[in-house]
């Protein structure tokens, strides 16, 4: 039981970046290599004070990295890792890391939530390493001074609620440029990547297995494309199109998330006599839609809280990414048709509105959300580009149109240090990845597959999960096993690639 309680702390804390040695031909001596004392600095081990980590026997430990590569010689930082070790010495193969997401989410629990639906033989093998990237959690956390505290938003209709939301933006971007000065460069996934090669070198590892979810799935791929020898068992679950990333991601989260919408709509029409929102899809949704209408038109306080037509669709989006949130989804609309009405709401510690009042509906930290994001990669610059594709996008996408089109930090942000990364390579990879994923379409992952030729895709079909480890715990926790034949799919494919190395002969579908 103690075991279950501590597994789901870990679903819920996590539901919601290369230097080569430089030599010389001839007699001449080798260059120095600048990385060399982070590679081989010794590694000190400690409880992590995290209860649900103490608990379970997992350590920590700070690594010491360049913050800028380019200056190895210069300013250093640290990087929270954790380690629950292989459950038999014997047969240990090396070190599993992993990265839930975000950029911005935190990682010292990912060891212990992958451990979940790892098979035992599999557990005998890897010690789980999670990471808090840089920038984030642990490891020298950012923190730009926001005055709010997300700067993901839905412009209100109208040229003036546009032009207000272009000066909080150009806002944001000031403060973090005030914040970090000359090193906001330095926060990127290319630098993440760096990183995880000095703690691989640090541990005394010939190479890296990971499993990314989500923007680890990115991660990932730029380290395997940065450091091709030093990758080995590769893991990406709910995948990110890397050549779409950071300029084009989201985009693309507007018409999936009203397709979301749909489906849990449809659901909840069935569930009429629970939450009175209708009994159909169609009127579940004209209710949703209408919300959206008034609340923009005359902002609802719920219980102290502002709920206005900026917040308003990020708080439906935040919870939309899985099935398995139906319930708590269905409990957030009736509150806030509730509140729009008029009527008393009662907020309960487990509501989603609780949680996003809060402020801990996410582990994400989204001052570094940005940072990284920003960082990675340019994105148009031209107010007048975001007002049209949002106007254009709220006659098909009336909820998250506006939402996933809106203008960021990013706009005013200066110029990446350095390029993407261009993921073309041949490296063995396990691409797992829902068909009905708002979060990270199925395209996505399908560009992945087509940029890494040696990997094959596992696809679940007819299922709305981002991130189906998650969906395979929380299957797990509520029937006591992992009843979903697609979910054990899965999960049985993961096992058998991480104990083998052994991949599916073509891409697969559960």
């Amino acid at each position: 039981m103690l075991r279950n309680n501590l597994f789901r702390q870990v679903v819920v804390g996590i539901a919601g970046a290369l230097v080569g040695a430089t030599s010389v031909t001839g007699t001449a001596a080798a260059a120095p290599d600048p990385l060399e004392r982070f590679e081989r600095q010794a590694v000190e081990w400690r409880t992590c004070g995290v209860e649900v980590l103490d608990a379970s026997g997992v350590q920590c430990a700070d690594i010491t990295v360049p913050l800028d590569y380019s200056r190895p010689e210069g300013r250093t930082i640290t990087v929270a890792i954790s380690r629950m070790m292989a459950t038999d010495p014997a047969r240990r193969r090396g070190v599993l890391l992993g990265n839930p997401g975000g950029p911005g989410g935190t990682g010292l629990v990912q060891g212990l939530a992958v451990s979940a639906v790892l098979a035992s033989d599999v557990l005998a093998q890897y010690d789980l390493i999670g990471m808090d990237p840089r920038a984030v959690g642990r490891s020298t956390p950012v923190d730009c001074g926001w005055p709010v505290d997300r700067y993901l938003r839905a412009p209100e209709p109208g040229v003036a609620g546009f032009a207000r939301e272009v000066a909080l933006q150009a806002d944001l971007a000031a403060r973090c440029a005030a914040a970090l000065g000359d090193t906001m460069s330095a926060y990127t996934t290319r630098n993440t990547a760096r990183d995880m090669n000095v703690i691989r070198a640090a541990l005394g590892e010939p190479a890296l297995n990971y499993y990314g979810m989500s923007y680890g799935t990115y991660l990932g791929a730029v380290f395997a494309q940065m450091f091709p020898d030093r990758i080995g068992r590769l893991v990406l679950d709910s995948a990110v199109d890397p050549d779409s990333y950071g300029s084009g991601e989201t985009l693309t989260q507007g018409a999936s998330s009203e397709a979301a919408l749909d489906d849990w709509a449809a659901w909840a029409a069935g569930q009429d006599a629970r939450y009175h929102l209708g009994t159909t899809a169609a009127e579940v949704r004209s209710g949703v839609e209408g919300l959206v209408h008034r609340v923009t038109e005359r902002p609802i306080d719920v219980n102290g809280h502002v709920v206005d037509g900026s917040s308003l669709p990020l708080l439906l989006y935040l919870p939309l990414h899985s099935y398995y949130v139906n319930d708590a989804y269905a409990v957030l609309v009736r509150q806030l048709l509730d509140a729009a009405d008029g009527r008393p709401v009662t907020l309960n510690p487990g509501d989603w509105l609780t949680a996003y009042f809060d402020n801990a509906d996410t582990e994400v930290n989204t001052s570094a959300e940005a940072v990284i994001e920003c960082g990675d990669a340019a994105v148009p610059r031209d107010p007048h580009r975001y007002w049209t594709n949002i106007e254009r996008a709220r006659v098909t996408q009336p909820i998250f149109g506006a939402l996933s089109n809106n203008i960021s930090p990013c706009a005013f942000w200066p110029a990446p240090a350095e390029p993407p990364t261009v993921v073309r390579n041949a490296i063995p990879a396990l691409i797992v990845q829902a068909t009905g994923d708002p979060r990270t379409p199925l395209a996505g992952a399908e560009a992945l597959r087509r940029a890494m030729t040696g990997a094959r895709l596992l696809t679940v079909e007819g299922m709305r999960a981002h991130v189906l480890l998650i969906a395979v715990i929380t299957d797990l926790f509520d029937n006591g096993s992992v009843d979903d034949a697609r979910l054990r799919c899965v999960r049985d494919a993961t096992n058998e690639y991480l104990r083998d190395g052994t991949l599916p002969a073509s891409d697969v579908t559960c």
